[in-house]
């Protein structure tokens, strides 16, 4: 096994190659489609059939955005966690996803990107829901691990043998530090889902944003600490800057 770290449009895509096959950690944006397959090709000197399985550990643009894209190029399986009905389902969701994908755009210019299409369907119609502890199809040495909180449905990827988990947004490094992600739905989910991963007690920990890194036991602490009591979701935040900006009207 290796794991190839490539970068994406706004986070980093891991590709992790064995003899009988290519397995992507994340369905990543639906701009990075062009860099999954150019790296396959050009510098593994592979076919694009060789990519087996793409999971999506949540349904975010850059952690689900190039998934449907890549299966109809190469044929490839898509595998997500179990959840009740479509993360963006309904008016709301529909809403929240478009949010979501004006969101990633800024994080893009932020980070000095230029503009590219990372519009992707807001459902997905993936070919295997993985359970809790589930071993992945075609790569059994890889499993699933519910870590919920971010969103209800969000898992981690974790390799037993190589003491390696993905955690894809369960944390996020901003200035040398590890954050919670915005948003956490579920808050009570996300400090259970921490408390999981650093029970694994695994030399390093991967990033959707950040890298592979290794955590201490004063950061896991800051990481808990930081994290939200009360969920931190779009609305909310919404909500709180439509207040601060009435308030001098009501004065």
């Amino acid at each position: 096994m290796r794991i190839h770290q490539l970068e994406g449009y706004i986070q980093s895509i891991y590709l992790v190659e064995y003899d009988h096959g290519l397995l992507l950690l994340d369905g990543c944006c639906r701009a990075d489609v062009g860099v999954v397959l150019r790296f396959i090709g050009q510098q593994l000197a592979r076919p694009v059939t060789d990519l087996k399985l793409v999971v999506v550990t949540h349904m975010h643009p850059d952690h689900a955005g190039g998934a449907t894209r890549l299966r109809e190029l190469t044929g490839c399986q898509v595998a997500t966690g179990q959840a009740a009905g479509h993360w963006y389902g309904g008016l709301e969701g529909r809403l929240m996803h478009l949010t979501d994908v004006v969101l990633a755009q800024y994080v893009a210019r932020r980070m000095r990107k230029r503009a590219r299409r990372i519009w992707y369907p807001a459902t997905l119609a993936a070919d295997v829901l993985l359970a809790d502890r589930q071993p992945l199809p075609q790569f059994p040495d890889w499993c699933a691990l519910a870590t919920h909180g971010h969103t209800d449905r969000d898992i981690s990827l974790y390799h037993a043998e190589a003491g390696r988990v993905y955690v894809a947004d369960l944390m996020v490094k901003v200035k040398r530090r590890y954050l919670p992600p915005f948003p956490v739905f579920h808050p009570n989910r996300y400090r259970a889902s921490v408390a999981k991963v650093r029970a694994l007690n695994t030399p390093t920990v991967i990033l959707a944003h950040g890298g592979e890194v290794t955590l201490s036991d004063e950061e896991y602490e800051h990481l808990l600490r930081r994290a939200p009591n009360e969920p931190k979701t779009h609305w909310r935040a919404f909500k709180a800057r439509l207040q601060r900006a009435l308030l001098p009207l009501r004065g």
